[in-house]
């Protein structure tokens, strides 16, 4: 099974991110977790991006905040699939994060899930995993059933308490 890198642009990051690792883990998705700047480390970020594939990673996730835009970066060195994560920050709720990591050019794309969204993050690229895993696959189906019967369930409960 491919491997999913999870690079975060500051360790201030790591309370977001460590619930795409937990998904990861939840699945038995391998993965590594590292912290590479686009700004303050970025012949590391880019040496990374550039062997991860020949070093069994399937896709990247890359968390940054503010404007720092690590994803595209990321994406910039590597034909992997990149799924950003803007982070929100103090100043401008993510806003700022947000834009830098959806509005790619042309020819560098990078996915782009909710701020803070790191379980979106994780799920998507299992999916992404799963195109070529079938256990995978069924797994996700697994936890989709899952979702469904769970929400179900309150709606249940809610109809009874509230609807005569």
């Amino acid at each position: 099974m491919k491997k999913v890198a999870i690079i975060m642009g500051s360790d201030s990051d790591l309370p977001v991110v460590s619930k795409a690792a937990d998904t990861l883990r939840q699945f038995g998705v391998p993965f590594e977790l590292h912290i590479f700047s686009a700004h303050r480390t970025p012949e590391e970020a880019r040496d990374f991006s550039v062997r991860a594939r020949e070093n069994g990673f399937g896709c990247i996730i890359a968390a940054a905040g503010m404007a720092a835009h690590l994803a595209g970066a990321i994406a910039a060195n590597t034909t992997l699939p990149v799924i950003g994560i803007p982070m929100k920050s103090k100043y401008l709720d993510g806003i700022d994060a947000l834009l830098s990591t959806v509005q790619m050019p042309s020819g560098i794309p990078v996915a782009t899930v909710a701020i803070d969204g790191a379980v979106n993050a994780a799920l998507l690229s299992i999916e992404i995993l799963a195109v070529s895993d079938d256990t995978l696959a069924e797994k996700l189906m697994a936890k989709r059933k899952a979702d469904t019967k769970a929400v179900l369930e309150k709606n249940a409960k809610a109809e009874a308490e509230f609807n005569s």
